[in-house]
């Protein structure tokens, strides 16, 4: 539990954070310098001058205004929900490792498990556009992660953060433990569409953000986000990005804060692995599978140990080192048996909607089946279609892989 602080108290944290004009930086000096913000605030306007600008102080040594009074009051209503904390910097459960970002916010809105901020920790990243094989890798490495005692943090965005969350709840109620970090208030999800997942996160983790309530998620704050998200990591891990990516500034973060930086290749023409090429080459370890990762860090310190119950992991590896299914025995109905033009078969929306779901990877016919959403007739058939064009080739072992000018992906 937190410790018990009076209304009062938190009050003046909410006030100090949501002062206009008075960035973190200033206000954790002001602390510094005179202690507890009931203790700031009570020093009158000659004290804050000088710590602060005349005007800043003199507006500080004032009640706050109407709009700061509405957020405080805001802030105060919702901690009154089941499941809402404020955790200021002065608290034992405020997670030490923020600290290492150099500006760590003065206030976290946590809804859910406050104790997991204090669990090791490894962030999953990526792409919001991603593949169906990019999302699938996100999804086995957290849940490998997630068994073995790591909780997983993301940014709760399209793609693979979403991807990277399921995962680690796929993991169950003993190893399924996720923090999402948010752009925005705990009451302003973004993107709306995962209002659901968070609703999960917030049960079986804990969604935290540094925002009042009230506050939308806008590309400005998605930087301060990111902060977050490298800074209560051990390490962070980039599935897909592309090479002008949101994903590699919390990767280049997480560096800068001394954390591990771990990236999955993929096909060389796949412009959704450029990122993590880029990573690579600059120094980020490649890995095919979760062991590379507790590996590695097992060198920097101590791993936590899966739990009972947690039951065993399975190791994710790259889609296109999994074992197949064996497709070979099965037919379709309907199969195409000859050429049409390119042009127009890639405007086909089944051919489409399969090409997607193939990615740059192997992949069997259950699996593009599964991804697709398409029954395996029309999959089969669409497959056959693009073998016969040369856009894609059946390997030895049944599963379908793109070509490109001759040449096969991966």
């Amino acid at each position: 539990m937190l410790e018990e602080r009076t209304p009062e108290e938190l009050r003046a944290w909410l006030r100090l954070a949501l002062e206009p004009g008075l960035g973190r930086g200033s206000a954790r000096q002001l602390l510094s310098a005179l202690g507890l913000p009931h203790h700031a605030l009570a020093a009158g306007a000659p004290t804050l001058a000088r710590h602060l600008p005349r005007e800043l102080a003199l507006q500080l040594a004032e009640p706050p205004s109407a709009e700061v009074a509405t957020g405080i009051e805001s802030a105060m209503q919702m901690l009154t929900l089941p499941g809402h904390q404020l955790i200021t910097l002065a608290d034992p459960h405020y997670p030490a490792t923020l600290f290492d970002c150099g500006d760590p916010p003065l206030i976290l809105f946590v809804r859910g498990d406050v104790a997991l901020l204090q669990r090791p920790s490894i962030a999953v990243v990526g792409a919001r556009s991603a593949t169906p094989g990019g999302c699938d890798d996100a999804r086995a490495f957290a849940r490998y992660l997630a068994e073995r005692g790591w909780a997983i943090v993301s940014g709760l965005a399209r793609g693979i953060d979403a991807a990277a969350h399921e995962g680690a709840l796929q993991a169950g109620p003993q190893g399924g433990r996720t923090i999402a970090v948010l752009a925005g208030g705990l009451d302003a999800i973004y993107p709306p569409r995962h209002a659901g997942l968070a609703e999960q996160i917030a049960t079986h983790g804990a969604l935290v953000t540094e925002y009042p309530p009230g506050t939308p998620a806008q590309p400005f704050r998605f930087p301060d986000r990111n902060r977050l998200v490298a800074a209560l990591s051990r390490g962070v891990l980039v599935v897909e990005a592309a090479a002008q990516s949101g994903s590699l500034i919390t990767a280049r973060l997480a560096l800068e804060y001394g954390r591990e930086v771990f990236a999955i290749p993929g096909s060389i023409h796949a412009p959704l692995s450029r990122g993590c090429h880029a990573l690579i080459r600059q120094g980020a370890k490649l890995v095919e599978q979760g062991r590379d990762i507790e590996e590695e860090l097992q060198r920097s310190g101590p791993v936590p140990q899966p739990g009972a119950g947690h039951g065993t992991a399975m190791q994710p590896e790259l889609p296109g080192w999994l074992a197949a299914r064996d497709t070979g025995s099965r037919t379709a109905a309907g199969l195409r048996t000859s050429k049409r033009p390119v042009n127009r078969m890639l405007k086909d929306p089944v051919i489409t909607r399969v090409l997607d779901a193939l990615g740059y990877d192997p992949a069997d016919t259950d699996t593009l089946c599964r991804r697709s959403g398409l029954e395996f007739s029309r999959v089969a058939a669409a497959l056959t279609e693009l073998e016969l064009n040369s856009v894609v080739q059946r390997l030895d072992d049944g599963r379908y892989q793109r070509r490109q000018q001759g040449i096969i992906y991966g």
